[in-house]
């Protein structure tokens, strides 16, 4: 009961499971949650490969071994049909890898607090319910390949308790929702970040829980583009954001540091920055775009996606 507490503590009222839903293509340098699952179902399927929610070269190789054997396309790649062939039809009784894949993934995206044990047990049928419920599916207590896809699709939010980040609210106090892979990134900076300064990196909108427009914003729909403050002197950026790169409380040198800090933890997976201050556009860490004075616009991206501005 306590899971199902949680999880209606934090939908509230049921939504229908998003049109766009689909499995999120990863590929190498990804990381994150869904690179859990995705290393959990490969050790369902026989493949040893470490969880470590990195997509490095151990995970690239046990995919193709994998995809090689099931006739799907053996790219290195998961693409949807990946996923569609590895995630296992599971019920209340259930044991194995892929059960504590899909327990991780409750934890992570629905806050359930399922203990990782590898038994599909009641509590973890329960959040299963719940996430059925919430996503406008058939509440059935089974996990089949639609609540999989919606589950592993689902976004999350940023671990505002950890000392490196903070929550600014930008234009929409609900739009702190992206990707799985969006978010691991984005905190792997902000560590990156805080190691080299000390600083925290606030944050503004991303997206919404299941994605769609944002008053204000031209994207931010998919999860995959993020808002991030100005560096401040003071280091008020998380309660005083809007800061322009031309105010005498602007940070340049911390916030040369912070894009440098995303573009080595993205790598391949960011697409571009968004920011007007005129020396860091000449220096190649961000390019220049209209109203972008008072923050920093990351856009990243993965080898293919329904739109094309996040495709690598």
């Amino acid at each position: 009961m306590v899971a199902a507490l949680t999880v209606a503590l934090l939908f509230g009222s049921p939504a229908s499971a998003h049109r766009r839903a689909q499995f999120p293509v990863q590929s190498m340098g990804d990381r994150g949650a869904d690179i859990v699952a995705l290393q959990h179902l490969l050790r369902s399927r026989g493949r040893s490969v470490s969880v470590s929610g990195y997509f490095g070269t151990e995970t690239r190789s046990a995919l193709m071994s994998y995809q090689a054997s099931a006739g799907v396309n053996n790219s290195g790649v998961a693409h949807v049909s990946t996923w569609e062939a590895l995630v296992p039809v599971l019920s209340q009784g259930a044991s194995g890898e892929a059960v504590l894949a899909l327990k991780k993934q409750l934890n992570a995206k629905v806050r359930a607090s399922l203990s990782l044990t590898s038994t599909f047990d009641a509590a973890t049928r329960v959040a299963v319910l719940d996430f059925q419920g919430h996503m406008g599916l058939s509440r059935n207590g089974v996990v089949d390949r639609t609540t999989w896809r919606n589950l592993i699709w689902h976004y999350m939010r940023p671990n505002f308790s950890d000392a490196a980040l903070c929550n600014y609210n930008g234009g929409s106090t609900r739009a702190d929702w992206g990707t799985a892979a969006a978010i691991a990134h984005l905190e792997s900076a902000a560590r990156l970040f805080r190691q080299r300064t000390g600083g925290r990196v606030a944050i503004g909108d991303i997206s919404f829980e299941h994605g769609g427009p944002i008053r204000l914003h031209a994207t931010h729909e998919h999860g995959l583009d993020i808002d991030i403050a100005l560096v401040r002197t003071d280091g008020r950026q998380c309660n005083q954001p809007g800061t322009s790169y031309k105010s005498v409380k602007y940070d340049r040198a911390d916030t040369r540091q912070l894009l440098r800090a995303i573009r080595e933890t993205l790598g391949g997976h960011l697409k571009l920055i968004y920011f007007n201050d005129p020396v860091l556009v000449r220096e190649g860490l961000s390019r220049k775009y209209p109203n972008h004075n008072d923050h920093i616009h990351v856009r990243l991206c993965e080898p293919a996606h329904q739109k094309a501005r996040y495709v690598c």
